[in-house]
This record gives C-alpha cells, structure tokens and sequence, in this order.
C-alpha cells in the first residue's frame, strides 16, 4: 500500500508539473510596470507605415518623450513624423454634452499615433496608460465614425481618461485619408464612447461583453435587422442575456436612446458590420480557448478523484 501511494504521489506531481506548463503561472508586474502596460492588439506602427502623430498640446517636454517611448518612436526620429497636436478646447467642443467640464479637466495629454492598414484588416488599437477608454471602446466609437482599416496606438504620461486621443485620432484620420468626417458622425461616436463608459460601470458584467453587446446591437441594425424602439428594446433583452449582462432600466434606456441616435445619422454601416463580425470572432475564440480550459480542468479534476479513491482504500 505504501508503494502504491509512492507512486500515485508520484503521478499527482508530474500532473501538476504538467498542468504549470500548460497553464502559465501570472506574472505580476510592479505599479511601474503596470503603468506601461500595453491593452489590446499590441500595434507597432514604424515610419514606413507613413503614419500620423496626434499629441496632447498640453505635454511638457518629459511627458512627451514618455509617450513618445511607448509608441515606440525615437526622439531623433520626431522631425520625421507628421504631427497634429490636440488641445483642451477641442476635448471640450467634442465632449462637453456628455462629459461633466470638470470630468475633462483643463489639459490635453493623452496622445495616439495612426497609420492605415490595408482593407478588410479592420481597426486594430493598443493603449497604454489610459484607464478609462479601453480598446474596445475606441474600436467601436471609430468604426461608428467611419474609420475603418486602421492601426492606432494610445498613450499618455501616466495613467489618465484618453479622451483627447479619440479627437486626435479623428483629426490624424483626416489628414491620412484626405476625408472630413461628417461632424454628427464624431459626435454620435463621442456620445457612444462616453455612453459606453457609463455602462461598463454601472452594469454587473465583464466590461468587454458589454462592448461587445453594443457592437452587436449596431450590427443588426446595420443589417436591417432590427429597425423600430420596439425591435431596438427587445434585441436589448435577448443580448444581454446573450452576454450574461444584468441591465437596470437606466442602462436600457441609454441604449436606446443610443441606437436611436445612430440609426437616424448617415453612417458608414459597413464598418459598423465589419466591426460587430470582429467582435463575434473575437468571442468566438474566446469561447474555444474557454472549452479547452474547462476540458483539461475536467480531466485534472478526474485524477485528483482517482486519486483520493485510491488513498480511500
């Protein structure tokens, strides 16, 4: 018997050595480290990508340097870039109906550097430093802009909102394309990120299901699919309980009254599709590497019941 549980012993370590490789313990980074910490498609954007720089026009020269640094550019290379700065007048033309003056604050500072990509690659975007616009938010509201088939990365000094970067973004846009956006259009996308915000902190949910619910949503009305208040409430309820979200009242009429909103401008539906078919990928892969997790926890599970079968003998 005490052979025998040498060697179940035995069996249960290499199990757990197995299980350590699989499955790689999470490394945690210092504050330092977390502060640079990169959200999203990990986008590097080089000089021969002919890209455009929009920085915050409140920088000082340390604090440029630094998100300089996270998109990767040298400071001997900064001549060669094509640079538009962002001002906090500009934050407040934009957001000032959504977002509270004080919320704003008095300072540009978040940056984005932007290059386009080839189509049907879609919009990819990473961030750093930034703790209220997450990846997904900026994907979204851009794609209801318009803007499609883009590589865009977020930075600021320290960790800060992001929302001048979404106006340098739209302003960096029109320089690469030579298109103005429609002005209705930028602001329909400001409203959805600020509206976006409010519900990734209101609802009990992850914060990229919900994104991924308002994708959703704009998907089917861009396929025609949902079309009245009443059609608009009813895919409300069906997709919340979709993505496991619980919804207040508030926060369904928030998205009504965002869809509304959308459904009555001229957009570029589209991306609007294009983005909601990305966002379904994305979960659907999500998904899968959920399974493949769920099955080798299942079969652990199985040898640790053997296991204490055996001891129960």
């Amino acid at each position: 018997m005490k052979g025998l549980k040498k060697y179940m012993a035995g069996i249960l370590v290499a199990g757990m050595v197995l299980g350590s490789a699989a499955v790689p313990a999470p490394v945690y980074a210092t504050e330092a480290e977390d502060a640079q910490e990169d959200n999203g498609d990990d986008v590097e954007i080089t000089l021969d990508d002919k890209p455009y720089l929009a920085l915050g026009a409140d920088l000082t020269a340390d604090q440029q340097h630094t998100v300089l640094s996270y998109m990767g550019i040298e400071a001997a290379d900064f001549d060669k870039y094509d640079v538009v700065y962002v001002s906090n007048a500009e934050e407040h033309q934009y957001l000032d109906s959504y977002v509270p003056k004080k919320q704003i604050g008095t300072k540009a500072l978040s940056s984005v550097l932007v290059s386009l990509a080839d189509s049907g690659n879609g919009l990819k975007v990473s961030t750093y430093n930034i703790n209220y616009c997450t990846a997904g938010m900026y994907k979204n509201a851009l794609a209801t802009a318009g803007v499609e088939d883009a590589n865009v990365i977020v930075a600021g000094p320290f960790p800060l909102s992001g929302t001048a970067a979404l106006v340098g973004t739209f302003e960096a846009y029109e320089k690469l394309t030579g298109k103005e956006l429609d002005e209705s259009v930028v602001d329909a996308a400001m409203d959805e990120l600020v509206t976006t915000g409010d519900l990734e902190q209101s609802i009990d949910g992850d914060s990229n299901d919900v994104e991924a619910m308002i994708a959703d949503l704009k998907g089917q009305i861009a396929s025609g699919k949902i079309k009245t208040p009443e059609e608009m409430e009813q895919a409300i309820e069906k997709l919340a309980d979709k993505y496991d979200l619980k919804l207040s009242d508030d926060d369904r009429q928030k998205l009504l009254g965002l869809m509304k909103k959308l459904q009555g401008l001229d957009l570029n539906w589209d991306s609007i599709k294009n983005q909601a078919s990305a966002w379904a990928s994305q979960l659907q892969n999500q998904l899968a590497d959920k399974n493949i997790g769920q099955k080798i926890a299942a079969f652990f599970e199985k040898l640790f019941d053997m296991i204490r079968s055996l001891f129960q003998k």
